[in-house]
């Protein structure tokens, strides 16, 4: 077969342009230290690379919202904390003026005051807010939840925020739940607030209700008992079944701390002893919600924990599939400049015919 001089040239030219191709190729890995920089290189990885990195970033906002629901929970854990502290006071207000041994009208009276400023304050925590938003309003975070006679005008929404995939967590605890008990409560009622106590006749008669009930529950179902919250008068006492945890009752915190005021500035000594068993079952209520609270927390460090390998697992799928190793490159562009000195000179031996060549 003869071969003539165009075909030598074509053959020349395309040598030299596939060495020519393979080293930019090389060189632009050398730039970029990819492997795979657009989808030809390597269409299965480019689909296994692009699906982790759509992980990725599904991850690092789970992050986002983890951290926003912790910054949400630990500030309602310690509004709790120092509502847990305002009614250990109240107790030990209630315990010093339960006798008259180191108690009298005029020290239950002051006694009385510092009462009042702890429901004041246990309003207060029960407004608190974090940013703009109130925290123990449930879905109404923009409206003040609760008025200065303990009215709840908040919901019984539990704010859900996705921290995995298929995995939700509440970011915050209604108050209905933490000041008034709702949740511990069988039918679900929220009590009559505080205004509606005045005197101490009132608490005289929530008792005789109380001790009416307490027989009525006990023929009826002996696992049942009333409810030692403050009732409104003239209406029913509810009847709740005791906390499975704490073996305590829901109870309204308010209604609590109002009725141990009303019964120290009437000089009441049996009501101020029975408030130290609503004292306690509030007390053991707000740190139920502390402790659901805390485990809220600490599932979320586990999966903030999780995500965060997750993400750097990730990363190195990624980089197993889509870098260059920098070895292997530069022995490859070594190795493909060597073929294309080659090629040049090798080129110029074959074709070394000019056109003057024909001429002389």
């Amino acid at each position: 077969m003869r071969i003539a001089d165009k075909i030598a040239t074509g053959q020349v030219d395309r040598n030299i342009q596939k060495n020519r191709s393979d080293m930019t190729g090389l060189q632009n890995q050398a730039a970029t230290q990819k492997r795979v920089n657009k989808p030809s290189d390597d269409p299965l990885a480019t689909s296994r690379v692009m699906a982790a990195r759509t992980d990725e970033r599904g991850y690092k906002q789970f992050l986002q919202n983890i951290n926003q629901a912790k910054s949400f929970l630990e500030y309602s854990e310690q509004a709790l904390g120092e509502l847990n502290e305002t009614l250990i006071r109240a107790k030990e207000l209630a315990i010093s003026q339960a006798t008259d041994a180191g108690a009298s009208e005029d020290t239950r009276r002051i006694t009385a005051e510092e009462i009042e400023q702890i429901y004041q304050q246990s309003v207060q925590i029960g407004n608190r807010k974090l940013g703009e938003r109130y925290i123990f309003g449930g879905f109404q975070t923009l409206k003040q939840p609760f008025d200065q006679a303990g009215q709840y005008y908040g919901d019984d929404g539990d704010i859900k925020i996705q921290i995995h995939k298929d995995a939700f967590v509440g970011m915050n605890m209604a108050g209905s739940k933490v000041f008034l008990g709702k949740d511990l409560d069988e039918d679900g009622a929220i009590r009559t607030d505080a205004r509606d106590l005045k005197t101490v006749d009132d608490l005289k008669r929530y008792r005789e209700e109380v001790k009416q009930k307490e027989q009525q529950s006990q023929e009826i179902e002996e696992d049942h008992i009333v409810t030692r919250g403050l009732a409104r008068h003239g209406q029913s006492s509810k009847i709740s079944k005791n906390d499975p945890v704490t073996e305590s009752r829901g109870l309204n915190v308010f209604e609590t701390l109002k009725g141990l005021e009303i019964s120290l500035k009437t000089n009441d000594k049996v009501g101020v002893q029975e408030s130290l068993d609503l004292l306690d079952q509030a007390i053991s209520q707000v740190v139920l919600a502390r402790a659901e609270m805390g485990s809220r927390v600490a599932s979320l460090n586990s999966t903030f924990e999780s995500l965060q390998k997750a993400i750097v697992d990730n990363k190195g799928l990624a980089s197993s599939m889509e870098d260059s190793d920098m070895f292997e490159l530069v022995s490859n562009i070594n190795k493909t400049e060597s073929a294309l000195k080659a090629t040049m000179e090798t080129s110029s031996k074959m074709v070394q015919r000019s056109l003057l060549d024909f001429l002389r």
